[in-house]
């Protein structure tokens, strides 16, 4: 069996040892399942709020229906109800099962499970903002539960982490992209002028960035050929402006799946972790070792 020391193992994972990985007890068993999906109660407690959350989004969106609310209102209330009791629970767990709960509630996924449930209570709780607000506003939150998937999916933190590593890479760009609208915007306002639907400088801004974004909504558009011949430019060249950010991401996410660290695995049976994928049994207990999955 594990050591039962005061600090997790050194092979706890970064969250593992930033929350406080209990030593023993139910709390261990229930971080295992909440925290750790490498195993089989895991994944399949994972799966399991990956279908409520959808089903919950769902509930959220018929409900904006009028036809289908008038009919199923009560039936939804009462799913409402029983999904925001099933949310709070597990809220609640996840804050027991951890040594430092404080810090999970400050986290980004403590904040996005609290507002997973806090809609419904607030329109419990505060009846009179009925009749300041439309109540759906507060109910409409609830879809901030499909945030709740990024925490079950390894793909959505790789991608953060790609994204973070394009920051200033994409800030460049966007500045690039600015100076170009802005110069361009100012010359359709010298060579169209306010006889041709660009008023002001900041409207031809306008149309140079639903230009160059290749969406053109046609609210404003070149009337001379000279206006017309930049607008082609403008168009072409958002084709090469719309690959670049594209480009920028999916290189850091393949440097990012190329220098990401071997998985590690924990132990059904002593629940010890950083077993590594070509390990077939428990360096602590001797227990075999579930197949490594690869990504």
């Amino acid at each position: 069996m594990p050591k039962n020391t005061d600090t997790p193992p050194a092979s706890a994972s970064p969250e593992a040892q930033r929350l406080g990985r209990p030593l023993s007890g139910w709390r261990l068993k229930a971080y295992t399942i909440i925290f750790e999906a490498d195993t089989r109660a895991g994944r399949a407690f994972d799966l399991g709020l990956i279908a409520l959350v959808l089903f919950s989004v769902l509930v959220v969106m018929l409900e904006s229906v009028a036809a289908i609310d008038a009919r199923f209102g009560e039936l939804f209330n009462v799913v409402e109800y029983l999904l925001t009791a099933i949310f709070t629970l597990e809220y609640l767990l996840r804050l027991a099962c951890v040594r430092h709960p404080w810090r999970y509630a400050r986290s980004f996924y403590g904040v996005v499970d609290l507002l997973a449930v806090l809609p419904t209570y607030l329109a419990l709780l505060v009846p009179e903002l009925y009749a300041l607000v439309d109540v759906r506003v507060l109910r409409l939150l609830r879809v901030f539960r499909v945030l709740k998937l990024s925490a079950y999916v390894a793909e959505y933190a790789m991608l953060a982490q790609a994204l973070r590593a394009s920051a200033r890479k994409i800030q460049v760009f966007i500045s690039v992209v600015l100076m170009v609208v802005v110069i361009m915007g100012t010359v359709m306002y010298v060579v169209e002028g306010p006889a041709n639907g660009f008023t002001s400088i900041p409207a031809s801004i306008y149309w140079a960035i639903t230009t160059m974004t290749t969406v053109g909504f046609g609210d404003i558009t070149p009337k001379t050929d000279l206006g017309r011949a930049i607008a082609s430019c403008m168009m072409l060249l958002g084709w090469g402006v719309l690959a670049v950010p594209t480009g920028i991401v999916t290189a850091e996410m393949t440097a990012a799946r190329r220098d990401r660290p071997a998985t590690t695995r924990s132990c059904h049976a002593c629940l010890s972790e950083g077993h590594l994928p070509e390990a077939r049994f428990c360096r602590d207990c001797g227990a075999a070792l579930p197949p490594y999955q690869r990504e």
